[in-house]
């Protein structure tokens, strides 16, 4: 009896352990993942019902992990992990979710005329920037790239679906976002550099699946276990015989119609396993890219200081072991 008692004590502690997973993710920012999530894949892969919330800026996931409130987030932008990360939490990047150059950017107002060859007349202008943001990196190296000085702007920080009504109602001369809001934006405006054009600056975009390093360590069979299935969601997204299947699902998992979510998936990049274990990405190219985001922040006194290196800050065991198993 007592050997009973022990097996289901800890038969109840495992199930309690199992059950403590909550995941944060994007509205209107479709991903395979979001096939995955709907069909059930992540509960029977991990062994628990995963919750599931969903935020409107990165930076709100970076506090609802430091509460404790969410284990994981997926696709938070690096810039939002970077400014966390460098105000001391401690977070890890754990796998590349999505690169999207294309889906990310600042969009002004048509009645403005205002394009590359006249960006200069942005000064003194009001713009809606979510701060500490991809979106809010892309528009500091964007005015860097054309001498805007920013100092002269009225900055006002707004999550993109704020930034998207305030370009409709001509509240605002610019906007920055992405997905479903910079969809909306381009609406009332023109961007002022293409996703290819932002490349050649050396002005990437890209997120990352997170979490606090703590509960990473305890939990690094959960978090293989979860990557993996992002990793075989991704695996089938890129075979288009799977698309007729899969978009429906993802559509109405992320709030979205079928044309608007495929013109969006049209714009992401999911690199496979192999791909982002390299020196490119995780392998060495994000962690310095990260340090670059952080001086950028710095300079434009958008955070007190950097780390002196995220080395620590990404962490590819989860991945690894993920890949070995697939």
């Amino acid at each position: 009896m007592a050997g009973a008692a022990g097996m289901a004590l800890v038969a109840g502690a495992q199930a309690a352990q199992a059950q403590d997973i909550t995941v944060g993710y994007f509205l209107e920012w479709p991903m395979p993942f979001q096939y995955a999530k709907a069909t059930g894949m992540y509960d029977e892969a991990l062994g628990t019902s995963v919750n599931w919330v969903s935020f409107d800026t990165g930076t709100a996931m970076s506090a609802a992990m430091a509460s404790g409130d969410v284990q994981l987030s997926v696709s938070q932008g690096v810039p939002p992990f970077v400014v966390a990360t460098s105000a001391g939490q401690d977070l890890q990047a754990l796998d590349v979710a999505v690169s999207y150059s294309d889906n990310d950017n600042c969009v002004v107002q048509e009645i403005l005329e205002i394009d590359k060859d006249s960006a200069a007349e942005l000064e003194g202008k009001r713009v809606a920037v979510p701060l500490g943001t991809a979106a809010h990196y892309g528009f500091l190296e964007q005015m860097n790239h054309f001498g805007v000085d920013i100092t002269t702007m009225d900055v006002v920080d707004m999550a993109p679906p704020d930034g998207a009504a305030a370009m409709a109602q001509g509240s605002v001369d610019m906007a920055c976002g992405w997905g479903g809001s910079l969809r909306r934006m381009k609406d009332y405006g023109n961007v002022l550099l293409t996703g290819a054009e932002k490349e050649e600056l050396g002005i990437l975009v890209f997120d990352v699946t997170s979490g606090p390093a703590t509960w990473v360590a305890e939990n690094s069979d959960m978090v293989a276990a979860f990557l993996g299935v992002t990793a075989e969601a991704n695996a089938m997204w890129a075979d288009e015989a799977n698309h007729e299947e899969m978009l429906p699902v993802i559509a109405k998992d992320a709030g979205m119609d079928e044309e608007a979510t495929a013109a969006t998936l049209e714009t992401f990049v999911f690199p496979p396993v192999e791909e982002q274990l390299t020196e490119k990405w995780l392998g060495g190219g994000a962690q310095d890219f990260m340090a670059g985001v952080a001086q950028v922040f710095v300079e434009a006194g958008s955070i007190d200081s950097a780390l002196d290196s995220y080395a620590d800050n990404v962490n590819t065991g989860p991945l690894e072991t993920a890949s070995s198993g697939m």
